[in-house]
Parts: C-alpha cells; sequence; structure tokens
C-alpha cells in the first residue's frame, strides 16, 4: 500500500485530472502500520490483520467523508485489501452497492479457504461478510455491495473456493475468454446494465493485474493473457460516458517491480478515462 500512491502522483494524476478540468483534492497518504506478523498464512491463518485492519479504518473514514460531501472518491494504492475499507466507505453513506470489479482475481477467498492467508485475496468475500470476527459490522458493515449488482471482469486465475463462491452467490462473471468472445464493448455494455440501479450508483474497482502483464509489470500477482491497453480504455471511457460511478480504486500499483514508472502512467491514464477523458 505504501509506495504504490506516490509512484502514481509522480506519474502526473492530479496534474493529469486538473488538465480535464476537475478539481482535485488530495488527501495525502492512509498511513499503514508496520505488521510484525511473520507467520507463513495459510488456510485458516489470515496474515497482517491488526495492519489492515487499521489502515482500512482510515480508509474507511476518509472515504465516507469524501462521499458525504459529495465528491467523487478516487482511492490509489498497492494492496488490493483497500477495498475492505474502500467499499466499507460508501456503505456507510448509500448502503450496498452495485460494483463493477475489473481484475484477473475475484478476491473471493475466506479465510478458510485462502491458499496463502493474504487479505487481498479476501477483498470481495470480507466486503460480504465473510470474516465479522476479523472486520466488525460496526465499522465495516456488511455486505458492503449487493452481489445482485456485482460484475467481475477479466478474471482468469481463480482458486477452488471462488469459483464456488461466484456459483453459490450468483455474482456475474465475465472471464477473458469471454472478452475474446464478444469484445469488451458488449462485456462493458452488459456489465453496466447489471450493475447500475441509476446515475453515481455504482463503484468501479480495477486492479491494475487485470491487464496483460506485458503492459504493466508493476503489480504483485501478473497473469499472462489480460485487458490490452485499448480494451482497458474503451472499458474506463465506457463507464465514464454511463454517468453511473461515483467512486474508483485503483489497486496493486508496485513500483518495486516496474519499469520505468510504466504501470503508474497507465494508472494515471486509466483513472484520467474513467473521468471522462475521450480522444474527442
Amino acid at each position: 500500500m505504501r509506495l504504490g500512491p506516490d509512484a502514481v502522483r509522480e506519474a502526473g494524476l492530479v496534474e493529469s485530472l486538473q488538465r480535464l478540468g476537475l478539481s482535485v483534492h488530495d488527501q495525502g497518504n492512509v498511513v499503514v502500520p508496520e505488521s510484525s506478523d511473520t507467520s507463513g498464512g495459510g488456510p485458516s491463518r489470515p496474515r497482517h490483520v491488526q495492519a489492515i485492519l487499521t489502515a482500512s479504518e482510515h480508509i474507511a473514514d476518509t472515504v465516507e467523508r469524501s462521499a458525504r460531501e459529495g465528491h467523487f472518491p478516487v482511492v490509489i494504492g498497492g494492496d488490493h485489501s483497500m477495498a475492505i475499507g474502500v467499499l466499507a466507505g460508501l456503505a456507510r453513506v448509500s448502503g450496498p452497492r452495485g460494483v463493477i470489479w475489473i481484475d484477473a482475481h475475484a478476491d473471493l477467498n475466506t479465510p478458510a479457504t485462502s491458499p496463502t492467508g493474504n487479505l487481498h485475496g479476501m477483498s470481495v468475500a470480507i466486503a460480504m461478510g465473510d470474516a465479522p470476527e476479523l472486520f466488525p459490522a460496526a465499522k465495516f458493515p456488511a455486505p458492503s455491495l449487493d452481489a445482485t449488482r456485482c460484475v467481475f471482469v477479466g478474471l482468469r486465475d481463480l482458486d477452488p473456493g471462488e469459483r464456488k463462491a461466484l456459483r453459490d452467490r450468483g455474482f456475474t462473471c465475465f472471464t477473458m475468454s469471454d472478452i475474446d468472445r464478444y469484445g469488451i464493448g458488449k462485456v462493458i455494455e452488459q456489465a453496466l446494465t447489471i450493475a447500475c440501479r441509476g446515475p453515481r450508483s455504482v463503484h468501479v474497482s480495477l486492479d491494475v493485474d487485470s491487464l496483460d502483464p506485458a503492459l504493466a509489470p508493476g503489480t504483485g500477482t501478473p497473469v499472462p493473457g489480460g485487458l490490452t491497453y485499448r480494451e482497458a480504455h474503451l472499458a474506463m471511457e465506457m463507464i465514464a460516458q454511463s454517468g453511473c460511478a461515483d467512486s474508483l480504486e485503483v489497486a496493486e500499483v508496485n513500483p518495486v517491480l516496474d519499469e520505468h514508472n510504466r504501470t503508474a502512467s497507465i494508472a494515471v491514464e486509466l483513472i484520467c478515462s474513467a473521468l471522462g477523458k475521450s480522444i474527442l
């Protein structure tokens, strides 16, 4: 979480948004405490819980404040566990919401099913209320997303527990095979139809590992065969044109693994497309 936001800033996020005529208030970085957890992780052994819980509380408070003030929260970072706090903060204001989750992974493992114990692979499950012993409902309302209005786009790397959860809970899923078959335009059209209840009613969560790693190498869990540059931009452009989105997060930017800040630069471009930048 610590390095991603600054890398995206250095790639010119604020200046790029201002050139679109947008007013930008940078609220700075959420402090992520050092974790003393040295466990190996695995089923029923979630890792770095206290550090992520503390950071998630701060994220939720900041997002809630921004949403209540009528702003459009844009949350940038590394670890996709930040979605726990983002969705909680939004739910405090408007209840469970539609979500378009663009990611190679579903992040639907639970503490019991996760093969690694990494909370960034459990963010959707936690938002559904699957770990109240770790993330209490008093601060993390659950569910903070509406499963009937949650659409996954770009899936291509799922664990067995996630496949079962996707089937059992009735989420709408578009894998990379679906995108190959139907095209990104048709997929996003359907995603918007399902997720949108009305204007400003949808949260968009973009994990940069949804992109092909040849395009965006600076991410911790790369999977070959992801979205192309134009597919990703078209998805963001269509979401902007729909007027449905009222919040956005961009996750898993890791400058330590990047090449000349390429991934952070692409993240800036995609944020701009999601907020209205177009070719004409």
